[in-house]
């Protein structure tokens, strides 16, 4: 199989779909791997690189997407990379459909064959692919929020593990899973006062076994979400329903009831937001105020740290892209039927119920389309 790996084009996305190891693994496995030309080099990685795993450099993404039989990214395609898709051929990459109706209906339109990292699902619900990527986005939250709680950058000036004599910033974490428990270990680290909501009370247990009374857990209905997030310096959304669009937790008639110069560091942004009032924002353009409280919401918070973040996504994505590689798409799914959930758009058609669901679609199972 011919493998393609195009140079990111969303604004300051400086990761890559593969690493020069990832590379090296195809190649050894008996494909073609076509890299563009400075692709990696966000990432920390050179073209020779590339071409010492065994890749064969391309000036334009262009002829990669006319090459390949598979392409393989790592955020969602483009306007312009929708348009160089054709049918059959396969997307392996973050997609993020569910909010998302132009891309949605533009990848219905190419034809091709579109797995999404983030629907990939275990029999246990865990999501591998999504994994490393919340784990970095919610240590990169707590990062975050201490920087915009700085007065020069619009937050309340709290610092966020206090001083002797003066409390440390009291941080609201949404969401108990990967994103959120790595938010919340960051926070506490930096001797934040931390809570963490959420509706599975066994995600909460999970918590007080590994932090015990250094870390605040509290079940998430709404009147305890507004009564910790009023009182908040620091909320981290992280709440997440694998491939469908984030329900909101906190709605705009809450904001005037929060601290001013409060910041909200929506990390579920890439799928709807559980902050009424986030949208998502870029590297380059990345906060903006609602009723003085300060909103982050940069859609791809892991690519401000490519090195670590290319190199752990790829640790996560090689074995099922080589098994897409080796057996075929349609073998490969039918073998995993955890790859299979990864399917959203096939034929023409969205395979992802979540995903037709939220934009009003027509729902095709992956089974039918295969049989």
């Amino acid at each position: 199989m011919i493998i393609g790996v195009p140079k990111e084009i969303k604004n300051n996305e400086f990761r890559v779909g593969m690493t020069p190891g990832g590379v090296r693994e195809f190649i050894a496995h008996g494909h073609t791997v076509l890299v563009e030309k400075a692709a990696g080099e966000g990432s920390s990685f050179t073209d020779d690189e590339y071409v010492a795993a065994g890749g064969t450099l391309i000036d334009a993404a262009a002829e990669i997407f006319a090459k390949a039989d598979m392409i393989v990214k790592v955020k969602e395609p483009q306007p312009a990379e929708i348009e160089m898709l054709r049918p059959g051929q396969i997307l392996y990459t973050y997609l993020h459909l569910a909010p998302d109706y132009e891309q949605t209906v533009g990848l219905v339109k190419s034809g091709a064959v579109c797995i999404a990292y983030e629907t990939v699902e275990l029999p246990n619900r865990s999501l591998p692919l999504l994994a490393p990527m919340s784990e970095v986005a919610g240590r990169m939250a707590a990062q975050v929020g201490a920087t915009y709680l700085q007065k020069p950058f619009g937050g309340r000036g709290v610092l966020m593990g206090g001083v002797p004599g003066v409390l440390p910033a009291n941080v609201v974490v949404l969401g108990a899973g990967v994103v959120g428990i790595n938010a919340a270990y960051i926070a506490c680290g930096m001797g934040a006062h931390v809570s963490v909501l959420d509706v599975n009370l066994d995600r909460l247990r999970y918590i007080d076994e590994l932090w015990g009374n250094r870390m605040r857990t509290v079940y998430s209905s709404k009147h305890n979400i507004e009564e910790a997030v009023y009182s908040a310096d620091l909320v981290i959304g992280a709440v997440l329903l694998p491939g469908a669009k984030t329900p909101w937790l906190i709605t705009k008639d809450m904001l005037p009831n929060m601290k001013r110069g409060a910041v909200v560091v929506d990390v579920s942004v890439d799928q709807g937001g559980c902050i009424e009032t986030t949208h998502a924002t870029t590297h380059a353009d990345p906060t903006f105020f609602v009723d003085g409280v300060l909103h982050y919401g940069v859609a791809n918070m892991p690519g401000a740290v490519p090195n670590t973040s290319t190199n752990a996504l790829v640790n996560a994505t090689l074995r099922y892209g080589i098994a897409i590689a080796d057996k075929g798409w349609k073998k490969a799914v039918a073998e995993d039927a955890a790859l299979a959930r990864g399917v959203n758009v096939l034929d023409g058609k969205v395979t992802y119920k979540s995903v037709a669901d939220a934009h009003g679609m027509e729902y095709s199972p992956l089974e039918s389309l295969l049989a």
